[in-house]
């Protein structure tokens, strides 16, 4: 074998494994950018759509819409509680996440000053019973928790303020 057809043969060799490589390179990318999770997340101000599932930190299950109607809202809004908005941050479509929310993070702690005990004559002849919700003059929603013949306390604090919450969150669609 000449030098020539040496040189020619190792040149050929040479540009037949450049030609593998960049194919085995082109392969792998796409391979990864179609296998990867590069899918956009949630970002504050996106719609976003989710199922959920929350319970009281005992166990309790609150609320699910896993079986119904998906929920949406806007992230980073005041749509929902600052915890579940947060939560939501940085989801993907279809990821599902299970977050334990704080009180702070939820309904807040229970606030003495929105507990609150009026004269029984406030509710006129009205049949009244601890549980049951009433309103004060500006919409605001209170429960009954005691009373007496002179005296009522309505607790105008959210039902779930003081608790810790657990939601298992669900994107279902980013807008």
């Amino acid at each position: 074998m000449s030098e020539e057809s040496t040189v020619k043969l190792h040149f050929n060799k040479t540009y037949v494994i450049v030609i593998i490589a960049v194919i085995a390179v082109l392969a792998a990318s796409f391979y990864l950018l179609s296998h990867s999770n590069s899918a956009v997340s949630v970002k504050s101000g996106d719609n976003v759509t989710v199922f959920y599932s929350l319970w009281l930190s005992n166990g309790t299950l609150l609320q699910s819409n896993f079986n119904s109607t998906p929920f949406s809202f806007i992230a980073g809004s005041s749509q929902v509680i600052k915890g579940f908005s947060n939560a939501v941050i940085g989801m993907k479509e279809g990821q599902t996440k299970n977050v334990t929310l704080s009180p702070s993070e939820a309904y807040g702690n229970v606030n003495d000053s929105l507990i609150i005990t009026v004269p029984r004559s406030d509710f006129g002849n009205r049949s009244i019973a601890v549980g049951e919700q009433v309103s004060n003059g500006n919409g605001a929603a209170g429960v009954i928790t005691a009373l007496n013949s002179t005296n009522v306390t309505v607790n105008f604090n959210s039902p779930l303020a003081g608790e810790t919450l657990i939601f298992k969150i669900k994107v279902v669609k980013i807008n």
